[in-house]
């Protein structure tokens, strides 16, 4: 897809995200990545199934020795939610077969990280906006905006949506 416009005062987000994606995590203010790990996660289909394949990742507080900090490990591949496995499962159990080999659902929260959106995306990618705090004053204040191929051409679709403060 070609470089997605920038939306000021506008946060983004995805539900889904097309096999072939790679995302990452950056660690919160106050905290560091664990010396030797790498942040990068990437959705990959394996046997017909879209899962996202991580890397042992933690964000850990720099005031605690590395010696001492409580790890968290991560499964090398997230296998797909099962409303038998979890109480709340992730979004990607509703989507449709279709779907579960092409794209994969959010991916797992990792204690005191961010994940950081993707600057390359794949046709079908649908990003969700939703303006900032303090930056709505006009309707509408959310919206999506799709990666489309038209008439042969790879295009974002138009954002119907404008956030400002009204300064």
């Amino acid at each position: 897809c070609p470089a997605l416009p920038r939306t000021k005062f506008a946060d983004v987000t995805a539900e889904t995200y097309p096999v072939g994606t790679r995302l990452h995590y950056e660690c919160d203010n106050g905290y560091r990545r664990r010396g030797g790990q790498k942040p990068g996660i990437q959705c990959q289909s394996t046997q017909q199934v879209a899962s996202w394949v991580y890397r042992e990742f933690e964000c850990i507080d720099d005031k605690i020795l590395l010696s001492t900090a409580p790890r968290t490990k991560l499964n090398v591949t997230q296998k797909p939610e099962r409303k038998t496995q979890s109480p709340a499962p992730q979004k990607q159990e509703n989507l449709s077969e279709f779907d579960r080999k092409d794209f994969c659902g959010p991916p797992k929260t990792i204690p005191h990280a961010s994940l950081i959106l993707a600057k390359q995306y794949y046709v079908g990618q649908v990003l969700h906006f939703k303006c900032q705090s303090g930056y709505d004053k006009r309707f509408p204040t959310s919206g999506n905006r799709t990666c489309k191929k038209v008439n042969g051409k790879i295009i974002w679709t138009p954002l119907d949506m404008r956030c400002t403060n009204d300064s």
